[in-house]
């Protein structure tokens, strides 16, 4: 009886294996709710590096079609490099422009190799054109595009901008 009764005396402290076991059911849920939304808005930053590539290759295009008076690249003389722009850094997504009536991926600089540029990410090929969106040039109409894995799934990221500086989440990876 003298146990019990140190059990119900009120001047122990401590938790109760119920309360403890309350607190960590709580914080499973509150797990539970945070890391898919984390890893959303962890994607959905990722997608800021194609809006703003895509932006400086308008960019580009718009000082090379003041210079020759049209969007389009012969794919002689003019390639794709004489757009002036390219990739820094390792990328997550491969940018693509027309030339010579073909989407041609923009090329990386030498440097990005070593650090591991992967064609197929995930399931996403980034070596083949946006397929959601053509990538065209003409005399005074462009599209160019962003094709990218940015959250480890089969679903590429696909983006295009266009001479209208309309930008579009063709696919889009974070919602998929």
């Amino acid at each position: 009886m003298s146990g019990i009764r140190r059990i119900i005396n009120k001047d122990e402290k401590g938790f109760t294996l119920i309360e403890l076991m309350i607190v960590v059911a709580i914080l499973g849920i509150l797990a539970a709710i945070a890391i898919p939304n984390f890893m959303r808005f962890q994607a959905k930053s990722r997608q800021s590096e194609s809006k703003t590539n895509l932006g400086s290759i308008g960019t580009a295009v718009e000082s090379w079609r003041a210079e020759n008076g049209t969007y389009i690249l012969n794919g002689t003389t003019q390639t794709i490099n004489s757009l002036g722009w390219a990739p820094q850094g390792t990328t997550r997504y491969s940018y693509w422009y027309n030339e010579n009536g073909t989407p041609t991926m923009f090329p990386y600089p030498a440097a990005s190799f070593s650090t591991g540029v992967v064609a197929v990410v995930g399931g996403c090929d980034r070596s083949s054109a946006p397929g959601t969106s053509a990538v065209t040039a003409a005399a005074a109409t462009f599209s160019a595009g962003a094709k990218g894995e940015i959250d480890s799934d089969a679903t590429c990221d696909e983006w295009s901008y266009t001479n209208l500086r309309v930008l579009t989440n063709d696919v889009n990876d974070v919602s998929s």
